[in-house]
């Protein structure tokens, strides 16, 4: 905490906050942490590989799926060095610019995981709601054109309110709420005219996070109503199993997001520690929940992975 004390109001570097109280356990949660980091790795590796290799998994579907899988890699890439460096102990601040480069990539990364969770509801519309036309639809052209439209929404959106961050003044303490950077912590130390990033803010979350949430449950009620008019019971239970990966990843991305905002909103009475929890529950969940699910509901890639391992052995 000494080495913390110094950081000044006028300093360019920012305290990271680990787990408060517990510092003489770092290395101990260390250990799962560095679990959880070396399995978001592997799993989506795995599923990144299985897709590139298998032919029969080159389809719409599992596109989207590889792209999910690469945009839950770069978050965990994003965090795990001030993470795991604040753990092992030669990591107690950041500079602002290493700051503002990390807070671009989680929030980018984050409006991208809701992008493609997006994409995959509508492969999951067209699937179940027009399937005769599936392939005529959603082509290798147009998911290509999706990917772009994906990429590019989620970066060049972002870079009017984080590049604002470096010309705020910061008075006050550089002490930031969790083990990484995000924009609000940032905004909360500043002491000038923060109007412009707290407006475009908002505005870039309820028009990405909030509307692909909506977007996701129309078009989740339009599959009900298709699946309901569905004579056969089994057909019925058949094509509502196809959707139950993405309804687990839509919800173990966003129910975090949620917790993660009432903690920020009405939790300031909270103890510091779990405010802690919630962001790297925000960063990790999703990443090392979205290959398990695949994994184990995705009969394809289960298989896939099946082979993998018997042929390792």
């Amino acid at each position: 905490m000494t080495a913390l004390s110094v950081t000044n109001y006028t300093s360019s570097r920012f305290a990271l906050t680990g787990f408060p109280g517990l510092e003489i356990y770092y290395f101990w949660i260390s250990v799962p942490f560095f679990i959880i980091y070396v399995t978001v790795f592997l799993g989506n590796c795995m599923v990144l590989h299985v897709i590139r290799t298998e032919l029969s998994l080159h389809q719409p579907m599992f596109y989207f799926l590889a792209m999910l899988a690469l945009t839950d890699l770069c978050m965990g890439l994003s965090t795990v060095h001030t993470v795991m460096g604040i753990l092992w102990g030669f990591l107690q601040e950041i500079s602002l610019d290493a700051c503002i480069a990390q807070s671009y990539f989680i929030h980018g990364l984050s409006f991208m995981e809701s992008s493609v969770l997006l994409a995959m509801s509508f492969d999951r519309y067209i699937a179940i709601c027009n399937p005769l036309r599936y392939s005529s639809i959603l082509t290798n052209d147009r998911i290509l054109k999706i990917g772009v439209a994906i990429l590019c929404r989620s970066s060049m959106l972002i870079p009017p309110v984080i590049i604002r961050l470096k010309f705020l003044n910061y008075c006050r303490p550089h002490f930031l709420s969790h083990s990484f950077c995000l924009h609000q912590d940032l905004i909360r130390m500043a002491c000038g005219d923060i109007r412009f990033n707290s407006i475009y803010g908002l505005a870039l979350v309820i028009s990405n996070l909030l509307v692909d949430s909506v977007l996701i449950l129309i078009s989740y009620i339009m599959i009900l109503y298709t699946v309901l008019s569905i004579a056969s019971r089994e057909e019925r239970i058949k094509s509502l199993q196809t959707c139950v990966s993405h309804i687990s990843a839509v919800l173990v991305f966003y129910i975090p997001i949620i917790g993660l905002t009432m903690v920020h909103r009405f939790g300031k009475h909270l103890s510091p520690l779990v405010h802690v929890l919630m962001g790297n529950v925000y960063i990790l969940f999703p990443p090392l929940m979205n290959p398990i699910i695949y994994s184990i509901k995705t009969q394809q890639i289960r298989v896939r992975i099946q082979r993998l391992f018997l042929k390792g052995t």
